[in-house]
C-alpha cells in the first residue's frame, strides 16, 4: 500500500458510498460500521490491473483515517495481491475519471445544477 500517485492512468475512487455501503450515520473518520457495497471488492480487484487505484475520501486528511479505511478493506477480505496496488493520498489526486457517490456529473455550459437539483440530491444509498 502506497501514498503516491505517480502513474497517469490513475482511477480515483472514493470510500464511502462506493466501496463502504456508509449506511449508518458518521460518526468520525476511524469508524467504519458498515458492510462493502456487494461487487466493490471484485471491481477493485478488476481495476487494479489496468489502473493505478487512488481511494480517496473525507477520512483521508484525518488523523487515523486511512488507517482505518485499509484495516476495514483488509477484515473484510479485499486479497493482500489487491491491497498491495492500492494508493491512499490525502490530497485529491489527478485522474481519468473520479467515482464518488456524491457527484453531479458537469456536461458542459447550461447543465450546472439548480438549487432545486442540489437539495434534491440523494446519494444511490438514500433513495
Amino acid at each position: 500500500m502506497s501514498t503516491k500517485y505517480d502513474q497517469p492512468r490513475t482511477l480515483c475512487v472514493d470510500f464511502d458510498g462506493v466501496i463502504h455501503s456508509y449506511n449508518s450515520p458518521w460518526t468520525g473518520a476511524t469508524e467504519i460500521p458498515d458492510a462493502p457495497v456487494k461487487g466493490a471488492f471484485e471491481w477493485l480487484e478488476s481495476m487494479v490491473q489496468y489502473f493505478t487505484v487512488a481511494i480517496f475520501s473525507s477520512r483521508s486528511r484525518d488523523p487515523g483515517g486511512i488507517n482505518a479505511m485499509i484495516e476495514w478493506l483488509t477484515r473484510h477480505g479485499l486479497p493482500p495481491h489487491v491491497m498491495t496496488k492500492l494508493c491512499f493520498p490525502t490530497d485529491k489526486p489527478a485522474a481519468v475519471l473520479y467515482i464518488d457517490d456524491r457527484a453531479w456529473q458537469f456536461n458542459g455550459p447550461g447543465t450546472m445544477p439548480t438549487k432545486a437539483d442540489i437539495e434534491g440530491f440523494k446519494p444511490w444509498n438514500r433513495r
